[in-house]
């Protein structure tokens, strides 16, 4: 498992330092839309030949682009995005996971809010829990989620004990609960309390973090 993760993080490396370059990421970009024959790539980046050729050996030696005859013109070729060329782009590795804890501290709003966007964009369960729950859960966020369509749990607030499971995917969305619990090896996203200031701005603001952050985290994960 361990060399398939090292081969795969220099596939990735590579693919990177190919587009290090700007002329190179021109070249992908263009490629994304279709196929182009050298001499179509030249005209549109306004190149020399042999240039454009340094170009394509390094994007081919990455596993980025491939070459194919023309069936009209065999003297003709044209580039092409290699099968998987983007992939692993993006950061991170894929996750398998049974379900998703969110934790903040008082389980009122952050980890509420966390978990009803979780079920929007991703079919793996998730649930929420607090390390010092509060009696119920802010009226901001009922409010923020309502603005949206998501409805939040009718149940009061949970304590992280009453909840978590041994193979739960924890994600601390609050310092305070981060730092309270160093041997909880979660994933910390550090989203400020919206309880602070209280307003309906301050709740929009964290909507729209933790909506953010679910957005790249969710297809990372997998159901186990």
């Amino acid at each position: 498992m361990e060399l398939e993760e090292n081969s795969a993080l220099e596939e990735r490396v590579a693919k990177h330092a190919a587009l290090a370059d700007p002329a190179r990421l021109r070249i992908v970009d263009l490629l994304t839309l279709g196929d182009l024959s050298p001499s179509e790539l030249q005209a549109e980046l306004g190149m020399t030949s042999n240039l454009l050729s340094h170009h394509l050996r390094t994007l081919e030696q990455a596993g980025m682009v491939t070459r194919g005859r023309s069936e009209a013109d065999r003297r003709r070729t044209y580039i092409r995005l290699a099968s998987g060329a983007l992939e692993g782009l993006a950061p991170g590795v894929t996750h398998a996971v049974r379900r998703v804890l969110f934790v903040c501290t008082a389980n009122a709003a952050r980890s509420q809010l966390a978990a009803a966007l979780w079920g929007r964009m991703s079919g793996i369960p998730a649930v929420s829990a607090g390390t010092h729950p509060a009696e119920a859960v802010a009226a901001g966020a009922i409010d923020i989620a309502w603005q949206h369509g998501l409805r939040l749990p009718d149940a009061a607030p949970q304590h992280l004990d009453q909840v978590a499971g041994a193979d739960d995917f924890v994600v601390t969305v609050c310092d305070n609960a981060h730092e309270e619990l160093p041997s909880l090896h979660a994933v910390h996203w550090s989203v400020p309390d919206p309880l602070r200031r209280n307003n309906s701005q301050a709740f929009a603001e964290t909507y729209r973090d933790l909506e953010s952050r679910i957005a790249g985290l969710a297809p990372r994960l997998k159901a186990a």
